[in-house]
This record gives C-alpha cells, sequence and structure tokens, in this order.
C-alpha cells in the first residue's frame, strides 16, 4: 500500500507515495561534510523537516546537543534518498521504502530512544520495519499538523509580549515540565532534571521562548521548538488556567504570528487529535490543518 500523504495548503512539495526500489541501498552516519547536501535534502519539504533542519543550523551535524545521531541512506549513484535523527527522538525523511527499511534497521540499535515522530503513515511504516514482534509502545498520540503562512488579524496588541530571560527559567520549567508530563506520561524533571534545566535554559539563551506575565504571572508562553528561514515549529503553547477564555491567549499567539512570519515563510505546530478545544482556538488564531502525524513513545 502506498503511503498517502495529505495535501498541504501551502502548496508544499508533496510525495503521493513511497518509491518502490529493491536495489541495495548504502546507509551510513552522516557527517560534516554532509551538512549542505543534507539541508538541501530536507528544505524539499521543509515544514515536515524543520526540527531536524533546526538542530543541524544551530548544533551541526555531530553534536550532544542533537541527543542523537544522524544517519543518511543513498543510492547506488550516492543520491540520498533518506535521511534521519536517531536518538532521544527519531525522526526520519525517506523517499522510497528500502531506504525507510535501512534507516529503521539502524534505529533498532539506539538503546536510548523515546519517541518516534513524524507523518502518521511515514511513521507507522518505519515501526513495522524497526519493532520487533515482541515490541509494544507505550504510548501512542495521533496528532493534527496545523500550518499558518499569512498573518492573522491583530485586533489589540499585547503590551509586554517578549522573549523570556533567564529571570523567567523557574517559571518556564515548572510549565514546561506540567505539560510534558501531561503529554508524553513521564517527568522530564523526574527523568532528567538537569538536563532539562540546561536545555530549557539553552533554548530562553536563544531567544525561543516567549512570555507575557500579569503581575509577575506567566499568562501565555510559547516555545519556539525549531526555527529555519523555510519554518518554525513552535510547542509548549500555554494560557494559564485561570485566565482561560479572556482572550489573552489568542491576542498572544496572533501578535507572535505577526513577529515571526516577517521572517519565516511558515508556521506550524502539532495538537494532540483528542484536543478538540484546543484544536478551535488554533484555528481562531489562523492555523489551518496540514498533515496527519503520529507520536510513539517507547518503552
Amino acid at each position: 500500500m502506498a503511503l498517502t500523504v495529505m495535501q498541504q495548503e501551502s502548496g508544499e512539495n508533496r510525495f503521493d507515495g513511497l518509491a518502490i526500489k529493491r536495489e541495495p541501498d548504502t546507509t551510513s552516519e552522516l557527517t560534516v561534510r554532509d551538512q549542505t547536501e543534507v539541508l538541501d535534502f530536507l528544505a524539499e519539504r521543509p515544514t515536515h523537516t524543520v526540527f531536524m533542519a533546526s538542530l543541524i543550523r544551530d548544533n551541526g551535524m555531530e553534536s550532544p546537543l542533537n541527543r542523537g545521531n544522524f544517519f543518511g541512506c543513498r543510492d547506488r549513484d550516492g543520491r540520498l534518498e533518506g535521511v534521519a535523527l536517531i536518538g532521544h527522538a527519531t525522526l526520519v525523511e525517506a523517499r522510497t521504502d528500502a531506504s525507510l527499511a535501512a534507516l529503521a534497521h539502524v534505529a533498532q540499535n539506539c538503546n536510548f530512544a523515546r519517541l518516534i515522530r513524524g507523518e502518521r503513515d511515514m511513521v507507522r511504516r518505519f515501526w513495522n520495519q524497526y519493532a520487533s514482534v515482541h515490541l509494544e509502545p507505550r504510548r501512542v498520540c495521533s496528532e493534527h499538523m496545523l500550518e499558518q503562512r499569512m498573518p492573522f488579524l491583530v485586533r489589540e496588541n499585547i503590551s509586554g509580549l517578549r522573549q523570556a530571560s533567564l529571570e523567567d527559567l523557574n517559571h518556564v520549567i515548572a510549565i514546561n515540565s506540567e505539560m510534558a508530563t501531561e503529554e508524553a506520561g513521564t517527568n522530564p524533571l523526574e527523568r532528567d532534571p538537569q538536563g532539562f534545566i540546561e536545555r530549557t535554559a539553552r533554548r530562553i539563551e536563544l531567544g525561543r521562548i516567549w512570555i507575557w506575565c500579569q503581575d509577575g504571572k506567566p499568562v501565555f508562553k510559547a516555545d519556539i521548538l525549531a526555527d529555519t528561514p523555510q519554518a518554525v515549529y513552535l510547542e509548549g503553547i500555554y494560557v494559564h488556567r485561570e485566565e482561560r477564555g479572556k482572550g489573552y491567549g489568542l491576542r498572544c499567539l496572533t501578535q507572535l504570528g505577526w513577529t515571526l512570519l516577517a521572517r519565516t515563510e511558515s508556521i506550524c505546530l502539532t495538537v494532540n487529535q483528542q484536543r478538540s478545544h484546543a484544536s478551535t482556538f488554533y484555528y481562531k488564531a489562523g492555523y489551518r490543518l496540514s498533515s496527519y502525524y503520529e507520536t510513539i513513545y517507547l518503552q
């Protein structure tokens, strides 16, 4: 059965299916020498590969900050057919069945993987190659990828919406740990407290967390998880429970959209398919369905 990818409103390059290719491919770890080629490969579908591309731009091909290693699969002529980040978060972009299978077999040797994430059909095909008969996921989340390409009307600006500083670190850590526990079922402050704090602090230092406070209390927060000239990926969008329904979150998110779309072509995010109220919130802010995603959390 061919992989079917949902039509993108953005007109981004689409692949109607994985090409069936039976000849052997060469799979190897990617290095700095491959960086330009890999970024060009990922740029063919920038929304779906924004996380991998952003890590490479931020940290290079080989860095512990990537929390994994990049691998590539080539055809007999040496052309890239697939790229994967294999590690804590495993992500894959493959053009052929053979390259998808080859990268899945490499991923089987990673003993610290926590999750596999991507377009639903791609992830399911990858999982079929990756998982043994006895391997069961700890949790599976079906998600919608939403995208915004044009700024949405801001009726009234929010004064004080800003990039977070290290003075906000404790607030951001508390919010993000609570959201991660709710979504993934494990608390990163219990699993890896030092690493979680360091990663959050670095994101703040890169100017990728936006926050709005009233009377010292965070009302709105959004993390820029990945940032490239073609796409920005948002995560951890938060509105304080006591302030919901007052329009603050919508105004902050649409105002942030204007700021980001001045320098990138697309803003995207994913939302759990079961959270219809969250989807409604994003639709009101100008986001539209782009694709179907899935995250598999490993044991």
